[in-house]
């Protein structure tokens, strides 16, 4: 597919390269069926957020995973055409983050820590146990995309939990202090339509509805719930209360600072 972008304008035109003009229009149409107006209108909304309407792609591209369960061509160009980028530039962005799909995702996606402390704690000894009862490697599913129980495992580089390694997620709610047999029996429980409840944060919704919360639309399944919870644990914020306890604060910036001089060029 080739771009012409007219920079004069906020409007570009996409060109389908090696496509009959009946293959366009009937691209056109479908891309036209699943984003509806109901999903135009929330896509303006998203826009309406930020001063720079380009500044909205990471929530739509989440409210895009919510209708399709990934982030599909047809959604890059819908991203595209309501934010007037390219889709060269809605592709970037999307190949970027690990949190947008490419592939159909499961009802859950379980996500296992393996950096350094998790590795070195048991999170790779998680995700090879997982692996193996799920007969599915990395973003591989486990039942049909979508479909109740299906699970979808990921490797996550890091989860920001360090304090409780190992770690994983399920559609990004933490479960803390995990061993094989745990997550073990978190996975079997999701495959069983059972929701366990993680170890902090909001009750488990299925990946869409997880997807359509990130995108800023709290009106689903568990929002509520999900609205009011916080994944902050007593242990992590604990060195921020002992400082308040203790009158703690960092010494205050100087109103005049001598910075040392910039060596020249040579």
């Amino acid at each position: 597919m080739t771009e012409q972008f007219d920079y004069t304008t906020t409007e570009h035109v996409l060109t389908p390269g090696g496509q009959s003009p009946a293959e366009s229009a009937e691209q056109a149409a479908a891309g036209e069926a699943v984003f509806g107006e109901r999903v135009r209108a929330e896509a303006r909304s998203i826009i309406e957020r930020y001063p720079e309407s380009r500044s909205a792609l990471l929530p739509m591209l989440h409210l895009v995973q919510s209708v399709q369960g990934h982030v599909t061509a047809e959604g890059m160009r819908f991203c595209a055409e309501q934010l007037a980028l390219s889709t060269a530039e809605v592709n970037a962005v999307a190949t970027f983050y690990t949190m947008y799909k490419r592939q159909p995702c499961g009802q859950f996606l379980v996500s296992v820590c393996t950096n350094t402390l998790c590795a070195a704690m048991g999170g790779d000894g998680i995700y090879r146990a997982l692996s193996e009862e799920l007969g599915a490697g990395h973003e591989e599913t486990a039942g049909t995309p979508g479909a109740e129980g299906s699970v979808t495992l990921e490797h996550a580089e890091c989860l920001a939990a360090c304090d409780f390694a190992p770690v994983l997620q399920v559609n990004y709610e933490y479960f803390d202090n995990q061993t094989a047999e745990s997550a073990l029996e978190t996975v079997r429980a999701l495959r069983r339509g059972e929701r366990p409840l993680p170890s902090r944060g909001a009750p488990l919704t299925d990946f869409r509805d997880t997807e359509r919360q990130l995108a800023g639309f709290f009106d689903g399944p568990g929002a509520e719930e999900a609205a009011e919870s916080s994944a902050a644990a007593p242990e992590t914020v604990r060195g921020a209360e002992l400082a308040r306890e203790q009158g703690w604060n960092a010494p205050p910036m100087p109103d005049e600072v001598e910075f040392p001089p910039i060596p020249e060029k040579k």
